[in-house]
């Protein structure tokens, strides 16, 4: 069966990698052999993809960003332009270390900010925000907001991206989609929408910028 996505002419894309339907590859990428990409992902200028990869749909990966053997990202997770994932934890040019590769989990809906890094061997938990040039190097819990060099978390982000204030109850509703999200013993989940559900169509489009919901928060 003949897969419909477009790839750049000035990409190398190597035999025996699977790109998914409607994926877009751009300048001077290079897709490995091996490597898994989804379906509807966007892959910028000057990426990387090693073989060992595999890829959800609906990723958008800015430019300048390399994924390395080891590294897993669900569904619908953005990786801002130049963010840096390890895959070894002590790197020297003397030792090989190929056969000890560690595992780095993003998971669904997740976004790492530009120049962020993320050290290799945590997971990055559902809908976490990690700010931009912040560096992770333990877990992040599920819509955890993560600021800093290290990066401390700052608070709690909803499915949109925008901060959430808990009351004496702790629910919080995010001020673009109305979601409501629950806090309870030091997790959050959402009230009205299951976590590996996709948005209903209504609410996959920006209806304002952070900074305008920012001001109406404060």
């Amino acid at each position: 069966m003949e897969i419909n996505n477009q790839i750049h002419s000035t990409a190398v894309v190597d035999p025996s990698c699977f790109i998914g339907e409607g994926t877009r590859v751009w300048h001077f990428s290079h897709i490995c052999e091996g490597a898994k990409i989804g379906a509807d992902c966007s892959l910028g200028q000057n990426t990387f993809v090693s073989g060992g990869v595999v890829m959800g749909a609906r990723v958008k990966v800015q430019n300048n960003v390399s994924l390395y053997d080891g590294i897993t990202i669900e569904d619908d997770v953005f990786l801002g332009p130049s963010c840096v994932l390890t895959n070894i934890s002590n790197p020297r040019s003397q030792v090989v270390r190929k056969a000890l590769y560690e595992k780095t989990w993003i998971r669904r809906g997740a976004t790492i900010g530009a120049n962020a890094t993320v050290v290799c061997g945590v997971t990055i938990g559902r809908y976490a925000f990690v700010g931009a040039g912040a560096v992770i190097r333990s877990d992040v819990p599920d819509y955890a907001m993560m600021l800093g060099v290290p990066a401390i978390q700052s608070g709690w982000m909803s499915r949109h991206g925008h901060k959430l204030n808990f009351d004496d109850k702790g629910v919080a509703a995010c001020p673009e989609s109305k979601l409501r999200y629950q806090l309870e013993g030091g997790k959050v989940r959402c009230l009205d929408l299951i976590e590996e559900n996709p948005l209903p169509e209504e609410l996959a489009s920006g209806k304002g910028n952070y900074q305008d919901y920012k001001r109406e928060g404060a």
